[in-house]
């Protein structure tokens, strides 16, 4: 049986970001004009990623999980991975970080918020651990997830994302950035289309 269009969808943003995201403001749009219908919600996230967990879990707890889409960019497409695990929805995950344990145990310490460098935050030594506590491994419905990879990332490693979702529909790309800077142009239109077939 075929997944109804989504009713409801979900943006996560990646770390030191926000939903003041280039990519979270061109989904946004694009969902007011193609998808009104559609209940779109892009929190702040905590830095604290049990906080950030506690927050979207609590914040979907009455949301139908057979019309649920989700998408994470980078750490957010982590967080993504582990939403899609407990409940089932519809993933989109572009350039989603993999082991952000390993990764962000170096920026641990005080960090600038990339949209208002003025805003700072601390990235505190547990929160590596909390990380590490949302590794869900092998998906259930591997077919349920969308991932969007460039071969040019210049934070993430894109043979570590590709080998990560076997059994997902994976667009590598030649080239392209960590930003994903076509999104937009290139990569919207079928982001939605995955989460809300014609």
């Amino acid at each position: 049986m075929p997944l109804p269009p989504i009713t409801h969808l979900l943006y996560l943003h990646g770390f030191r970001s926000s939903p003041r995201s280039a990519k979270a403001q061109a989904t946004a749009a694009y969902m007011a004009v193609h998808h009104a219908d559609v209940e779109w919600w892009c929190p702040q996230l905590p830095p604290s990623p049990r906080e950030a967990m506690d927050l979207v879990l609590a914040g979907i707890a009455d949301w139908p999980r057979e019309s649920l889409g989700v998408i994470g960019s980078s750490l957010g497409g982590y967080y993504a991975t582990y939403v899609a695990a407990m409940t089932g929805a519809r993933a989109v995950l572009l350039n989603p970080a993999v082991d952000p344990a390993r990764d962000l145990a170096k920026h641990i310490g005080e960090q600038r918020a990339w949209h208002s460098p003025q805003e700072r935050f601390f990235f505190r030594p547990e929160f590596i651990g909390e990380l590490a506590a949302l590794e869900v491994g092998a998906l259930d419905h591997p077919e349920r997830v969308f991932v969007v990879i460039a071969k040019g990332d210049e934070v993430l490693d894109w043979r570590e994302m590709s080998a990560r979702y076997p059994g997902s529909r994976v667009r590598l790309l030649e080239g392209g950035d960590h930003a994903l800077s076509d999104f937009e142009r290139a990569h919207l239109a079928d982001v939605v289309a995955f989460l809300s077939p014609a």
